[in-house]
Order: C-alpha cells, then structure tokens, then sequence
C-alpha cells in the first residue's frame, strides 16, 4: 500500500485547510478525499508509527490539535508532511494518501477501538519515551 500502485488514481489537486486541520486532495478517478491532519499523524505511515513489523505499531494519542507546517513533494509519487510536534518522517503515497481518504470512517473506527483497548483517550499526551518516571517511589 505503501508504493505506487500502476494505474492507480493519481492527485489532480492538493489544498492544505490550516483552520480546519484537513489535506484536501482530488484524484483523477473524480474522488476527492477530506482528510483530517489528526488521522494523517496518527496513521503515518513512518516506522516511528508502523513499527518494522505487525504488532509494533505505536498508539498515537494527543494528536487532535496538530497541524501540518510544511509539506514537501516526494519524486512523483508521495508527500512528506512535517506536523507540529515535530514529526516528520512519514512519507505518504498517493495511493496510501486514497486509502486514507477512502478509508476514513473505518480508520476512525479502528482507531478509538484501540484507544479504548489501551485505556487511553484520544487527547492524553503521548508517554514520554524511554518510560521516565514522575520520581515517585510506588
């Protein structure tokens, strides 16, 4: 999914909505896809997100409030987006960026069922990685 897929929908157009968080992009089947900058950053396709393989995938949580900076064209085929916490290392397909789009309302889905199997909420901040402690002796 990551690649890109011979004669799969290519984007016509892609417009960056600041204020309302979302990568509008057209593609050349007639569909255009409104995709939150949330479910970009918590679907990234990056190994930071991913993992290197099944069962490594990091929960992202904290997420609703991020923008997107910055967006660089990838050759022919992707954009790299660098959202405000910093992340930038997700390199997104036209096809993966249609599977988004397409797949949206079952990736929200997905996603709050994980979240709710973590027993986490969606606007906890992310733990802070190499599991510091508060100082506290329990």
């Amino acid at each position: 999914m990551a690649g890109l897929t011979a004669g799969a929908p290519s984007p016509t157009a892609i417009t960056l909505h600041g204020q309302s968080r979302v990568l509008e992009v057209g593609f050349s089947d007639g569909n255009t896809f409104r995709i939150p900058f949330e479910l970009m950053r918590v679907y990234s396709p990056s190994a930071e997100v991913q993992g290197h393989g099944p069962g490594q995938e990091v929960l992202q949580t904290g997420k609703r409030e991020v923008d997107i900076m910055e967006m660089a064209q990838v050759g022919n085929y992707a954009v790299q987006p660098t959202f405000s916490d910093g992340h930038n290392s997700g390199i997104f397909s036209w096809d993966y960026l249609y599977y988004l789009g397409s797949e949206q309302d079952g990736l929200w889905s997905q996603y709050n069922e994980r979240l709710q199997a973590a027993g986490v909420a969606r606007d906890d901040p992310m733990p802070v990685a190499g599991g510091a402690s508060c100082g506290h002796s329990h």
